[in-house]
């Protein structure tokens, strides 16, 4: 077995076999990172044959002198599983969007509460500070787990979990202040915004 810079000097000279080997040398770390960030073993398994191929046509990009090739696989991994992430969320508001175009087609006579909690609801989200937004956002919106958001936004898990905590709590206050927490209508925020 060659250590890792040998390897990398075969593949930047583009040995198809030491991409072979990169695989079965590093192919389970690269998976398992997939797996964390998406939570489907089937869009994992597709980053990581995602992350393979980039390694491969940016073999020239890969410097040992900036980093280990475990490392330099981990961050195409990443910045794949991101990307899988991003259009999954894109294709979710599609989907959204049209359903609330045939829902709006249909059901022209939407209930007077139901349309004053999507406005006040739309209206406290803007109040909040950009990032407690963003994260609710994905959060409820998108549909998006903890870690997921912090793979999107580039935040610490912990910051994740803090922004969505104030950013809930803020909401919540600002609805029983506003009085909107009582009667027929929920204290939550809704999905059919």
């Amino acid at each position: 077995m060659s250590s890792d810079d040998e390897l990398a000097e075969r593949l930047r000279s583009g040995d198809e076999k030491a991409l072979r080997t990169a695989y079965e040398r590093h192919g389970a770390a690269v998976l398992y990172l997939a797996q964390r960030l998406l939570g489907n073993r089937a869009d994992a398994e597709d980053v990581t044959q995602l992350t393979f191929v980039a390694a491969w046509t940016g073999r020239d990009g890969f410097d040992p002198q900036r980093g280990t090739m475990l490392g330099w696989l981990l961050g195409i991994a990443r910045r794949k599983a991101v990307d899988r992430l991003r259009s999954a969320a894109r294709e979710d508001r599609k989907t959204d969007s049209v359903r609330a175009q045939q829902h709006i087609s249909t059901d022209d006579e939407e209930s007077p509460d139901r349309i004053v909690d999507r406005l006040v609801v739309a209206d406290e989200l803007g109040r909040l500070p950009e990032e407690q937004r963003r994260t609710l956002e994905l959060a409820f919106f998108d549909d998006l787990t903890h870690p997921q958001i912090a793979a999107v936004t580039g935040l610490p898990l912990g910051t994740v979990k803090s922004h969505i905590r104030r950013g809930m709590a803020n909401l919540r206050r600002r609805w029983e202040v506003d009085g909107a927490a009582f009667g027929s209508r929920s204290a939550g925020p809704s999905r059919a915004l």
